[in-house]
């Protein structure tokens, strides 16, 4: 099975990256909004992905190009995010074209879900918080925290 993780950096990729043992047995590809992060996981694939906000209408369009780009040159099985934008443009497109997706919203987020989390949830097939607070009928599920 093939995996795209895909985040942009700081925290979100840090707990995406300890969800990589989940995936031992499969084809991991990576991607953030970090160009460095090659390094981090030597031998796999990496992509860079050009950092966005929702303050820059532009560069989240051309955030949204490259991610579409990505997925259809990686054809993953699974996409896999924490977020933000990246990931959100990640898991609405990679469920367009027909892969599976996991949204993690962050842990960062106790009181509220992001506002990325807020959004990806029709299109998200597992959709997780880390705090058991946030989870509920018509939210996301709760399985406990990666930190």
């Amino acid at each position: 099975m093939k995996v795209l993780l895909i985040s942009s950096s700081g925290g979100h990729w840090v707990q995406m990256c300890r969800l990589k043992s989940s995936f031992q047995d499969c084809e991991l590809h990576f991607a953030s909004t970090e160009e460095s992060y090659h390094e981090h996981h030597p031998g796999q694939p990496f992509y860079y992905i050009p950092d966005a906000s929702r303050w820059n209408k532009l560069k989240l369009l051309w955030q949204a190009f490259v991610v579409l780009k990505t997925l259809l040159k990686v054809k993953p099985d699974v996409v896999l995010s924490t977020g933000a934008s990246v990931g959100l443009f990640a898991i609405v497109l990679g469920k367009k074209l027909g892969y599976r997706t996991i949204w993690v919203d962050s842990i960062a987020n106790s009181e509220q879900l992001s506002l990325s989390g807020q959004k990806v949830k029709p299109y998200a097939d597992l959709y997780l918080t880390q705090w058991e607070h946030l989870a509920g009928s018509d939210g996301p599920e709760y399985a406990g925290s990666v930190i």
